[in-house]
């Protein structure tokens, strides 16, 4: 009597199951594809100035999307959405492109970096702001879209000094794809939330308590989207549902 075969068959079996949603996870737009916690910023049109945010994760890249968190509600750029330049092949006839001052928050997927705050904090990676942490958003400079000091750049050199507005008092960096080239947006963040104000100048603005929750939320490779609504079914399988808040 021949051998059973049966973990042959399961392994068959088994990838069989599996390669579908591999595929599909294979063909999502990075960073997307490769990650396990994801902070989904949805707008309702291109002209927005607020936005839902929920929290995802996943076992695995081929793994269903687990709410986590959410949903809360967030200011965007004053001017709304227009699609990051990495990402501008997804946009459509009479949607938005983001160029650099456009007041709009880019569209598309980003990896999340490091925790920032005016005060001392033992999170990994944390970035203190201090008088004279500059964003560069000057297009002649080759620090453009970069965080440095002052004294490494010269008076000379436009940038934000990062110390003086409050909403930077926390925040977490977001490695956004742009150069003096590309002329496409510089220094996003998501960053606090203040009384009073109806938008941002093209970051994602969080109350205090759900923009911990979102720096507690990330780890290496987490990813932050931004869409609007009607953008979301060109990710069809790549992103979770959306709930409104």
């Amino acid at each position: 009597m021949k051998p059973r075969s049966f973990p042959r068959r399961f392994s068959l079996f088994m990838f069989l199951l599996l390669a579908p949603q591999i595929a599909q996870a294979q063909s999502c737009p990075q960073p997307l594809a490769s990650a396990r916690r994801l902070v989904l910023v949805t707008a309702d049109t291109f002209t927005s100035t607020t936005a839902t945010v929920q929290r995802f994760e996943r076992a695995a890249p081929t793994a269903p999307w687990q709410l986590s968190g959410g949903p809360a509600t967030a200011l965007i750029g004053h001017k709304g959405v227009g699609w990051a330049h990495a990402f501008r092949s997804f946009a459509r006839k009479g949607e938005p492109v983001k160029v650099e001052g456009d007041k709009r928050v880019p569209a598309g997927f980003f990896k999340i970096g490091r925790s920032f705050g005016f005060a001392v904090s033992d999170r990994p990676g944390y970035l203190r702001i201090t008088e004279g942490t500059t964003c560069v958003y000057d297009l002649s400079s080759p620090a453009y879209n970069t965080i440095t000091t002052r004294s490494e750049i010269g008076s000379k050199v436009s940038g934000e000094n990062m110390r003086r507005p409050p909403e930077y008092a926390r925040g977490l960096l977001v490695d956004y794809p742009s150069d003096r080239k590309a002329r496409a947006g510089s220094c996003i963040f998501i960053h606090l939330q203040l009384p009073g104000r109806t938008g941002t100048n093209g970051c994602v603005a969080l109350p205090e308590p759900q923009l911990v929750a979102v720096q507690d939320h990330v780890q290496a490779g987490a990813v932050l989207a931004i869409l609007p609504r009607q953008a979301l079914d060109r990710f069809k399988g790549c992103l979770p549902d959306v709930v409104k808040p």
